[in-house]
Order: C-alpha cells, then structure tokens, then sequence
C-alpha cells in the first residue's frame, strides 16, 4: 500500500461534490465488503462510474494498526474521486480516521445503514440512526479538523418506519455539515422487500444536500427510473455492479470486453484468486447455462480460470 499511497501524493485530489453540481445524476459504486476493492474500482470507472467508495473499513482498527491500514486500504492516482466508508461509534476515532485518509482519498462516509448483526452489537451501522445527536456531533468534528474544505464528509443510512425520525436524523447531519446522505430505502428490518423510493422523496424534498438513492437497481433504466421517482442527485448501485459492471455505460449485460478487461485489471493488481473468481462468477451469471456454471464455478486456480475463458471464450 505505501508504494500505491505514494504515487497518489503526486496526483490531484477531486472534489466530490463538484460530480453533484454537474446537472448528470451522479453514478455511484457502493461499498460492498471484500467486492469494491482497488481492482474492481480501476473497472468500473472504464464503464461511466462517476464516484467509488472502498469496502466499509471500523475506524479503531484502522487507526490503531498500521497492519489493517495496509490489508484494508490500497489506492492509486485513477482511482479518483474516492470515498472512504468507516464504522465508527467515537467522533474522536473517526477524526483520526479521517486525518489518516484525507492526502489520498477525497472523502469519507460514515457507515449508519449496516444491518449485520456483529456491527450493531458493536454499536457500528444502522443502530446509528437511531443516535442522530451522535451522528451529528461526528460529523461536526470531521467537519471542524480537517483543513481541505473539499473533502468531503457524507453518511449512509437506512430509514425508519416513522420517516419523519429519518427526516429529523438528515437535517441534523446537514446541519452538522454532511455533504450528501445515501438513503438505502428500508429499514433495518427489511432485507428483500421492495423499496420505499416514496421515503427517499420525501427526504429529498426535505432537504437542501444532495441526496442518493439506494436498493434494488439493477441497470441504467432501473437507475433513471429511480432518479425519476426519487428526485434524488445521485444512484448507488452494489449487486447490480457485481453481476454487470458496465451496467452505467447502458449495456444490459456484461459484454465480453469487460470480462477480459476484468482479467487484464486482476492480474495487473495481483488479485487473490477467490476475489477474481468470485467477480467472474458474477459477471457470468446472466451468460453462462446451468451446466457452464457447474463447470466454472469449482475452478480453483487463476490458470484453470485462464483456460477456460479461452477455450469457451477466446478471451
């Protein structure tokens, strides 16, 4: 990672919010764990992914080893713009988070949509929407101790079944000086039940930030639908961009090119061979038959991988 971080000193850091004031819906690539890492990122911004945020990384851990620092954190100067996504309980351990990230990312979002059951045991995730005086008062500190005024701070959250608890948690971390708020239109309950773009409405007409809409979009049709419905500034998209990552630039399912762009990118970042398979799983999904699928799936090694991509592919 130092070697990376180092190469990114040189580059020119972006300001986020200036994707907002473009009057294009912001295109976004959600922070999926062990998914949205270097790698997969340099991919999907070769297909129209306007912004990028790494994996949710717990801010103690990260301040306090320089060890998780480097396995959980890696960059380099196109991978930009670049949110960073912490949990945090403390406002002081996301402060130190933030200072640590600021030269080589150009923002970070604080993590109140989990609903895993670990982080909210540990007090991380969706249990903090229902602590909107501690979510702003983290806010205000990121806010007051980073110099660079790009930079920005922005949180992600999930609703609750009285929206105007929602509306309430929004306005007081716009007050706190959040930069957007990603709205993920269920509450912490709810895991494949349809989305409440209707929610995300109302929080985006109560509010003067941008607000990004989350959950359920599967293509760029699904991502103007939304925007349509929700009013909202910007699209957050995870699974969709798993099973096609070029699903932004209109293709409705992974074409060839982008798997053997995937392959180039993997091998060119030494990507771990479950994380490379696993992406290739994904993208093939909607393009291989049950019996491929049986086949490719158990490969276990990048050169059977290799093989078997030129012999049914000629990639």
């Amino acid at each position: 990672m130092i070697g990376d971080i180092r190469e990114t000193k040189e580059c020119q850091l972006k300001d986020p919010m200036d994707l907002f004031h473009s009057g294009q819906v912001v295109k976004i690539c959600a922070p999926m764990v062990r998914y949205s890492k270097l790698a997969f990122r340099t991919l999907v911004r070769k297909y129209s992914c306007d912004l990028c945020y790494t994996p949710m990384i717990v801010a103690a851990d990260f301040v306090r080893s320089a060890k998780a620092r480097d396995s959980e954190f890696t960059t380099n100067k196109g991978d930009h713009p670049l949110i960073v996504q912490f949990a945090a309980k403390e406002a002081q351990v996301l402060c130190d988070a933030a200072r640590i990230i600021c030269p080589f990312a150009d923002g970070i979002d604080l993590n109140c949509g989990c609903p895993q059951r670990w982080a909210i045991s540990e007090g991380y995730g969706a249990c903090l929407i229902n602590k909107p005086e501690l979510v702003k008062d983290m806010v205000r500190h990121v806010r007051n101790q980073i110099d660079n005024p790009k930079f920005s701070v922005s949180i992600k959250i999930r609703i609750h079944h009285d929206l105007k608890r929602t509306v309430d948690l929004c306005q007081k971390a716009e007050a706190a000086g959040v930069s957007w708020i990603t709205v993920h239109g269920r509450s912490i309950e709810e895991r494949h039940q349809p989305v409440h773009y209707d929610a995300i409405k109302i929080i985006k007409q109560s509010m003067s930030i941008p607000i990004v809409a989350n959950g359920d979009i599967k293509s760029l049709k699904d991502a103007e639908n939304v925007h349509h419905l929700t009013e909202a500034d910007g699209v957050m998209v995870a699974r969709g961009l798993l099973a096609n990552p070029a699903m932004f630039a209109g293709y409705e399912e992974t074409p060839f090119q982008c798997i053997q762009d995937w392959v180039d990118i993997a091998l060119e970042h030494g990507t771990p061979f479950t994380c490379f398979h696993h992406h290739l799983m994904y993208m093939m999904e909607r393009i291989t038959s049950k019996q491929e699928k049986k086949v490719f799936n158990v490969l276990s090694s990048t050169s059977a991988v290799l093989d078997y991509l030129n012999d049914h592919y000629g990639l």
